[in-house]
């Protein structure tokens, strides 16, 4: 267990916030379930089949008397939710007879039930695509006030560092704006863990080397994210664009190719152009550059909801509990 995976453990033990996991009998899921419940990082509410859950729970040694179980098959539960979801969409044209048929899946039952604060934050993925978490998210949840789009960045850990890569995960060719408010929401993230955001919003190209659509793209998403962080952002950080990626991350590059910069090398925020780029990237900083990897996680949702990879381990899945109880609360 990485040190950084022991200190959010250890905040979120601080205040116990209760996290909805709606892909309850995955056996990764109850995997990771053992462990939270044996570092006392959250309370659990798992959807799905109390029966068989509790049955497996027993065989895993797990004290499941602190983890509720609930069946979103169960129309008694379902009817309650139903009335609620019409009335939230209703306006978009979906009946009360749709609704009823939509929280049969349990993502959008748990997104119902956060969203009728009845949790503190949702985790789901293990068997369900990003956009199957994004949708009811934001047909329910919707987005934070402020904040236009949803986004996604991930922790990358290596050795004492922490850092922040955005977008890796959902918004394909942001435009300027987009990067602007991406930007935003990644701060905020790196704030919420105690980080001072030092970004850079990163190109082929450091401070007009080079030429292009591209450059021009973040040139401007780099004016934008200032103007949209001086609205927003309260407290301290740094802000340099458009960089290389080694003049953000290497002092000695940053003092021959930017030495004005106020990031100094230091950057511990990377903005990507485009999702090829930052997927890319985090994938090759984990495999290549021995990081651990933490994420997708979601920004710009009213409440905590997070991602997880179809090809998560039940250690990945502890990481997005404790991160989604810290943002829980923040």
């Amino acid at each position: 267990m990485s040190e950084f995976l022991r200190n959010i453990l250890r905040s979120a033990r601080a205040e116990r916030k209760t996290i909805i996991l709606p892909e309850g009998d995955d056996p990764r899921i109850l995997g990771a379930v053992k462990i939270i419940i044996e570092e006392a990082a959250a309370n659990l509410i798992l959807l799905g089949d109390e029966v068989g859950i509790r049955s497996v729970l027993e065989e895993m040694e797990v004290d499941s008397s602190a983890i509720s179980i609930i069946n979103p098959a169960d129309p008694g539960r379902i009817d309650p939710y139903a009335a609620e979801f019409y009335e939230l969409r209703k306006h978009k044209g979906l009946t009360l007879e749709n609704a009823r048929k939509l929280l049969k899946d349990s993502v959008y039952f748990g997104m119902m039930m956060l969203k009728l604060n009845q949790a503190d934050g949702l985790v789901a993925g293990v068997a369900h695509a990003t956009s199957n978490i994004i949708r009811p998210a934001l047909q329910i949840i919707k987005t934070y006030p402020g904040i236009n789009i949803v986004s996604s960045t991930f922790f990358i850990i290596k050795d004492e560092k922490i850092l922040l890569f955005a977008d890796c995960g959902l918004n394909e060719n942001p435009d300027p704006e987009q990067l602007a408010e991406i930007t935003l929401s990644t701060a905020l993230t790196a704030k919420l863990f105690g980080l001072i955001p030092k970004i850079a919003l990163l190109s082929y190209s450091t401070r007009g080397s080079g030429k292009g659509e591209d450059v021009e793209k973040m040139r401007k998403a780099v004016k934008l994210a200032e103007k949209r962080l001086a609205e927003v952002y309260q407290g301290e950080y740094l802000i340099d664009g458009e960089l290389q990626f080694d003049a953000a991350f290497v002092p000695a590059v940053s003092e021959i190719k930017c030495p004005d910069s106020p990031l100094k090398g230091e950057a511990n925020i990377f903005i990507f152009p485009d999702l090829s780029a930052g997927n890319i990237a985090y994938k090759i900083a984990h495999r290549l550059g021995g990081t651990d990897t933490y994420g997708p996680i979601l920004q710009g949702i009213a409440r905590p909801v997070n991602d997880l990879s179809r090809g998560c381990s039940s250690g990945d899945i502890v990481a997005g509990i404790a991160i989604t109880a810290i943002q829980a609360i923040n």
